[in-house]
């Protein structure tokens, strides 16, 4: 893998991020003994700040208004002699997200439907590889928040769109665009792009917590959204969304809650 590989290239990892993939490269870095320096967006939710900083990895904040992630992460890296391990657009973090499609079609068996949220299309690129691989049947949607619909607007045009930090309360789908790999593959893979608002986001947030007793954060809740709004038609059919993760302030979570 790349992180392993940069033990004998590198003097540590750099990576950017919202908060999740910056969490799982401060874990992998810790468990295999090398340094991490992550990469956050100043106003990236504190428990991600502080989840991302427990597991032993610097972190550097910068303003999503004035500057470009990922140069300052390839500045750094070229300066410390760190290995770059992207959020979504390199073929084994394509791979690695694509293992929650495999893991859910194993279990679950087939499925007719799978809805997946997209920020940067890796994990969206992934499982819909390995859900066409696994059942080709399976039909697969991404889903995204209408504030930030740039892998939507280019998977209808068949041009690469982008968005500048939107302002979405779904900060892990805050991307400005799909990659160079997960563009293509988006469009080549998927069946169809949908968006949710915000408030839908809440809704399907709240349902989750109070029915299934799970804690969700906005960007997770995407595709479960599409089909509480009846955006995406799912009755009678057998339907697998990813809840993509569970990193919000609950001071946060109250707050969307009582409005």
């Amino acid at each position: 893998s790349p992180l392993i590989a940069a033990g004998g290239q590198a003097s540590g990892a750099i990576a950017y991020s919202s908060g999740n993939h910056a969490q799982a490269v401060a874990l992998a870095a810790r468990l295999t003994g090398l340094t991490a320096t992550i990469v956050m967006p100043e106003d990236a939710p504190a428990v991600k700040l502080a989840a991302t900083r427990g597991y032993g990895a610097e972190v550097i904040t910068y303003d999503p208004e004035t500057t470009v992630r990922e140069e300052l992460a390839a500045e750094l890296a070229t300066e410390r002699g760190l290995h770059l391990i992207p959020p979504f657009d390199h073929r084994d973090i394509i791979a690695g997200q694509g293992t929650v499609a495999r893991e859910l079609l194993q279990t679950a068996g087939p499925l007719d439907l799978l809805l997946v949220p997209c920020g940067g299309g890796g994990l969206l690129s992934g499982c819909a590889i390995a859900a066409k691989s696994l059942g080709p049947g399976c039909r697969i949607v991404g889903v995204e928040p209408e504030l930030g619909d740039d892998a939507t607007r280019s998977f209808h045009s068949g041009t690469l769109c982008s968005v500048k930090n939107p302002a979405t309360i779904a900060d892990g789908a805050r991307t400005s665009a799909l990659g160079k790999l997960t563009f293509p593959l988006v469009t080549a893979l998927v069946d169809d792009m949908v968006t949710v608002s915000d408030e839908a986001l809440v809704r399907a947030m709240r349902w989750i917590t109070e029915r299934m007793k799970i804690i969700v954060e906005p960007t997770a809740v995407l595709g479960a959204a599409a089909v509480l709004e009846g955006t995406v038609q799912a009755a009678g059919l057998r339907v697998g969304i990813v809840l993509s993760g569970g990193n919000v302030d609950l001071q946060q979570f109250a707050t969307w809650f009582d409005q």
